[in-house]
């Protein structure tokens, strides 16, 4: 049975509390699997005004509100509000998805501060930010974390080495075709990489006569041939666990009804034979539908050398 992984990406404070239990209950209903990846320092979602000027931003945001999505408040905090600790405050309302069964992983620290920082910052303020995840993470959970997805698909080469020395097992931080190793400065880095595959709602719908109501008949297009590694879905608890739930739970029947398991990226990972995993470079680069750039999956690059483990 091929697997479609579902990786959902819990980017704000509204997002954790209001759109994650509904999620957690659609998941439920279709017996699915999930990666539950978690923003875990303050919420400063305000300060992405800035993004204003960045290629495309408008754009996106013309065809997709982001008050509906986000709400004034949300918009607000890091600016004229105090960014709520989301970590502290969600604590026990992310061990129970935990306890539910699903995955749980880092998404980031400060989401607009990785965001809009990480792609331009050295190695010092990239470990840093990240350890700050990974302490939280475990003030949360009392574990360490196996997985990272990286806030925006922003990433940096300083970034997936402290993968390594962090000692994760796998990460999705990018987006791509198929699972691979990672090739950063002509070095393998061993935490392999499982790319979205899939655009994401945002990145679909006002384009091309896609709507809210029609959307999912274009991914299921893209999923009807399975691919010999999968897909992996990218979600977010602020659109598919709340005003764009029926899509989803119009998808998620669509991939029952096209033969997928669905699954959490964990599993999809623990199916890889890593051995034979292809190395490819990591680049950022742009993607239709989705302003600047962000990491994707780059060229394959032939017997790399292995960095110490």
């Amino acid at each position: 049975m091929p697997q479609l992984a579902l990786k959902i990406d819990v980017d704000t404070y509204r997002g954790t509390r209001e759109g994650v239990p509904p999620l957690v209950d659609l998941l439920r209903k279709h017996q699915a699997g999930a990666t539950f990846l978690w923003s875990l320092g303050p919420d400063h979602t305000g300060r992405a005004i800035k993004r204003v000027f960045r290629p495309g931003f408008l754009q996106k945001v013309s065809r997709t509100s982001v008050v509906e999505h986000y709400g004034i408040q949300t918009l607000l905090y890091g600016t004229l509000l105090p960014g709520p600790d989301i970590a502290r405050k969600c604590a026990e309302l992310m061990r129970s998805v935990r306890d539910a069964g699903f995955e749980v992983g880092i998404h980031t620290y400060d989401h607009v501060r990785w965001q809009d920082g990480v792609a331009g910052a050295d190695a010092t303020w990239t470990r840093a930010e990240m350890n700050k995840a990974v302490e939280a993470f475990k003030s949360v959970f009392g574990s360490t974390p196996k997985t990272h997805g990286a806030a925006g698909w922003q990433m940096n080469n300083a970034a997936y080495l402290h993968e390594h020395d962090l000692g994760l097992c796998y990460a999705s931080d990018g987006r791509g075709t198929h699972p691979f190793i990672p090739v950063v400065n002509g070095e393998r880095v061993e935490v392999p990489q499982l790319p979205s595959t899939l655009p994401t709602l945002d990145e679909l719908i006002g384009v091309d006569g896609l709507t809210q109501d029609n959307v999912h008949e274009h991914i299921l297009e893209l999923t009807a041939n399975p691919p010999p590694h999968g897909h992996v879905y990218t979600l977010h608890s602020e659109l598919e666990g709340m005003k764009w739930m029926p899509t989803f739970d119009r998808l998620l029947a669509g991939w029952r009804a096209q033969g997928y398991d669905l699954v959490s990226t964990e599993t999809m990972f623990k199916s890889l034979d890593v051995a034979t995993l292809p190395a490819h470079e990591v680049k950022m680069d742009s993607i239709p539908g989705r302003s600047g750039i962000l990491a994707v999956q780059g060229r394959c690059v032939e017997a790399p050398v292995s960095i110490s483990a």
